[in-house]
């Protein structure tokens, strides 16, 4: 009987603990996804500007995802050989949240590529992805 009687307390401590945790400030969508972009895909584009800052340009237009009202915010960067140098045709490319929390990254005559979720923290899905693009570029001013 006692086993009957500390279940129905579990469900009563679990069901106040529900209603407690449901009060708890939570963090809108948007700033969530704001966050990401600027932890995850920020971070690892910076870095690979840093890298390959002598041969290539990396311009990331940080304007496009400080939009505070939308509610699917978005990046835009752009990889491109130095001025100078034989080609420097300029990709430009785009990456969406969407409301699912997926990101991916489309670019014109390029087949949209998923990179993550914006509840993972970790960013190498996009920085393999940036390094495939900076590889493309690469090939292209040859």
């Amino acid at each position: 009987m006692a086993k009957f009687k500390e279940a129905l307390e579990r469900g009563k401590k679990a069901h106040r603990q529900q209603g407690e945790d449901a009060n708890a400030p939570m963090a809108d969508f948007g700033t969530q996804a704001r966050a990401w972009l600027n932890d995850v895909v920020v971070a690892a584009l910076e870095a690979a500007k840093a890298e390959v800052a002598g041969e290539m340009t990396i311009d990331v237009d940080t304007a496009s995802h400080r939009r505070v009202k939308e509610l699917t915010p978005s990046l835009r960067f752009q990889i491109y050989g130095k001025p100078g140098l034989k080609k420097s045709a300029r990709r430009a490319f785009t990456v969406n949240v969407q409301l699912s929390g997926e990101v991916s990254v489309s670019s014109p005559g390029m087949v949209t590529e998923d990179v993550g979720n914006i509840g993972d923290r970790s960013a190498e899905r996009f920085r393999n992805l940036v390094a495939k693009l900076i590889e493309d570029a690469a090939k292209s001013m040859c």
